[in-house]
């Protein structure tokens, strides 16, 4: 497995842990606003060799409390079960970011104790995807990683990018109703200085929502899950 890139210390991608981040390359998805343009299509900014990734962490046991794996879409290349155990053999919990769209992936990562921390991007209403999957059948799939990460994961969290024209008070409420009872659902507001996968999404006009915007969708949420917060 070659690894696209290597974030070797992170306070934020991990939920209390000082982290490092692997990036995977490739996705499936077509997200406008995505700031891993260069990833999502598949490129290599950097590449890694697993044993070179194997040692890094071999010579940060103790400065490092977890290993955090990110894309793309890490679910979608072959070597993501092999990544997470050579992980874990050396100790570290491993968080996984996905975008929901291989929900067998996950439940094998699951059923075989390799992940610790799963965060699943919901970008907009489960119904409404065509501006981010050409899959017809994306909702099934959305749908099935939820209830598998809700029923089965050791710790998890739901994320939303808040940018116009996808996320308002409405489409806040209907992915919340999606994930009713969910332990934690996050609002993350759109980084308006990003290079994003359409070069023009942020060029024409401000997608970005404000703070008292962004304030203003939490009500919406909070009644379906048990913690909504804003990161």
């Amino acid at each position: 497995m070659i690894l696209a890139g290597l974030q070797k210390n992170s306070f934020i991608d991990f939920p209390g842990k000082i982290s490092c981040v692997l990036f995977v390359t490739g996705c499936n998805f077509i997200c406008p606003y995505c700031h891993n343009a260069d990833l999502a299509r598949g490129e290599y900014p950097a590449r890694f060799e697993l044993t070179a990734i194997i040692d890094f962490l071999k010579s940060r046991r103790g400065m490092l409390e977890g290993v955090a794996i990110t894309g793309g879409e890490p679910t979608l290349d072959r070597g993501i079960v092999d990544l997470c155990r050579a992980v874990k053999a050396l100790g570290y919990p491993v968080k996984l970011d996905t975008n929901g769209s291989r929900p067998g992936v996950l439940r094998q990562l699951i059923s075989e104790h390799l992940v610790d921390f799963i965060a699943m991007d919901i970008k907009a209403p489960l119904h409404d995807y065509s501006p981010f999957s050409r899959n017809p059948t994306i909702h099934e799939q959305m749908t099935a990683s939820i209830r598998t990460i809700m029923e089965s994961a050791p710790a998890y969290e739901f994320r939303t990018t808040c940018a116009a024209p996808f996320i308002n008070g409405t489409t806040v409420e209907a992915i919340a109703k999606s994930i009713e009872g969910a332990a934690c659902y996050v609002l993350q507001p759109f980084n308006r200085r990003a290079a994003c996968l359409d070069p023009e999404f942020n060029q024409k006009q401000d997608p970005g929502l404000s703070a008292d915007e962004m304030q203003r969708l939490k009500p919406r949420a909070a009644p379906f899950v048990k913690r909504c917060v804003i990161r």
